[in-house]
């Protein structure tokens, strides 16, 4: 792990990194030392591991609740090359949608090509920051919507570390086996009206999880429509099950 740059600011310690040609930011407190809990985030599609949604909620853990918060950008994102592969996929599945196709399913098959690569990449990842000291091998959490949860699921089912896990604006077509596979605490946000994931998707995504305790936060309004209180839930779960 090689880190690039370093800045403070309000408490928060900003490190930019690149591990293996993976570029990605971590957030800890200003001054940290010994173990903490750890947040993976996972952004949406056509955004980077500092789009402003992702670094809100990570400056958020670590001022409130003294968390590190950890993000990388996906393939094809942020400060990655452009991927000629995906890219071409997404230029196709564009045109069938354009004539016509659903949507669902094209956006299910383009996330789990993806996941194939980012889940050891982000295992990878985590393990590396885990070994620093101001870091340690503390309790893992999860958050990822939309991409975030196409990638995050199969990424929780696989890591064992990972203790609690909010996800959603996702479906099963994306994710459903591997839903099955996960038994931690999950938090799972819909959007009542979203145009991208079906909402029966939705919904079959949220009782594909194993999880004996699991919460299903449905509110009203499309994809990019999530209210801004559930970053308050967050981290009242996150607290509760890593704290």
């Amino acid at each position: 792990m090689r880190f690039i740059s370093e800045t403070s600011s309000d408490g928060v310690c900003e490190q930019l990194f690149v591990l293996n040609d993976i570029p990605g930011v971590l957030w800890t407190p200003e001054g940290a030392a010994g173990t903490r809990p750890l947040i993976v985030m996972g952004h949406g599609g056509g955004q980077h591991k500092k789009a402003p949604d992702i670094t809100d909620r990570a400056r958020r853990s670590v001022t409130e609740c003294g968390f590190a918060v950890l993000a990388v950008d996906v393939p094809g994102h942020g400060d990655r090359p452009l991927d000629e592969k995906y890219n071409r996929i997404a230029t196709e599945n564009q045109a069938r949608v354009a004539a016509g196709e659903e949507l669902a399913p094209l956006i299910a098959g383009f996330q789990a090509l993806v996941a194939r690569q980012t889940v050891p990449e982000w295992r990878a990842v985590l393990e590396a920051v885990q070994q620093l000291d101001h870091v340690g091998d503390g309790p893992v959490g999860y958050w990822g919507v939309s991409l975030g949860c196409g990638l995050g699921v199969p990424f929780v089912a696989a890591e064992p570390r990972v203790r609690a896990a909010v996800l959603g604006l996702g479906g099963a077509l994306a994710s459903g086996e591997d839903a099955a596979r996960i038994t931690v605490p999950v938090e799972f946000l819909l959007q009542w009206d979203d145009e991208r994931v079906p909402r029966d998707q939705g919904l079959a995504l949220f009782d594909a999880f194993a999880s004996t305790e699991k919460t299903l936060h449905a509110n009203p309004g499309r994809h990019g429509d999530l209210p801004a209180f559930e970053q308050d839930s967050t981290l009242r779960f996150f607290t509760r099950h890593l704290a």
